[in-house]
């Protein structure tokens, strides 16, 4: 202890000393080699000093931030990952239900498409029938006035026949009437 106590009396008065002849001198006193041993004396009292904090005091609070630090991104990492499972999930039920959503939306325009098919074909048939029974009605009436017609001209055509035998010979023909069917036969 006497050494120590000796050695740290040397050093503080042999650098105070050194100091005021560096000084009255005017030349740099870390550069006197005189004054050497107490700044090395110095140097491992501070060393040790700081040594001795660093060691107790800040090495273990950088330490424990640096660990919690640590923690705290390996945490982050882990919760990432997880909404990213999350994240994938969601997408994959998205894409299901979208996928699912189209088919049920090509279902139902299959569907509208039959239907619509469907009911314009009953329409066209329905329509389809009305026009050939319009068709036919109108064929009847065609043929009934044909009919008609043919009956009167027979009529008029054996008056006009008639009246014009007689006119070209003077009495009137017996048999007007066979001769004019005869005519309309060949001509039918």
């Amino acid at each position: 202890m006497r050494i120590l106590k000796l050695i740290f009396t040397s050093a503080f008065l042999g650098t105070v000393g050194g100091h005021a002849a560096l000084a009255k001198e005017g030349g740099l006193p870390q550069l006197d080699v005189t004054t050497y041993p107490t700044q090395v004396i110095w140097l491992v009292i501070s060393f040790t000093v700081l040594f001795f904090l660093m060691s107790k005091v800040a090495l273990p609070r950088i330490s424990e931030v640096l660990e919690e630090r640590q923690n705290k991104i390996d945490d982050n990492l882990a919760k990432a990952e997880e909404l990213k499972v999350q994240a994938e999930s969601a997408k994959d039920a998205f894409e299901k239900s979208l996928a699912d959503a189209r088919a049920k939306a090509q279902e139902a325009i299959r569907e509208v498409k039959e239907a619509a098919y469907a009911e314009a074909t009953e329409r066209q048939k329905a329509q389809s029938d009305q026009l050939h029974a319009k068709i036919a009605e109108s064929e009847q009436a065609i043929a009934k006035a044909r009919d008609e017609a043919m009956s009167g001209i027979k009529d008029v055509a054996t008056d006009v026949a008639a009246s014009a035998v007689e006119k070209l010979i003077g009495e009137a023909p017996k048999d007007v009437a066979g001769a004019i069917d005869a005519a309309l036969k060949d001509r039918a």
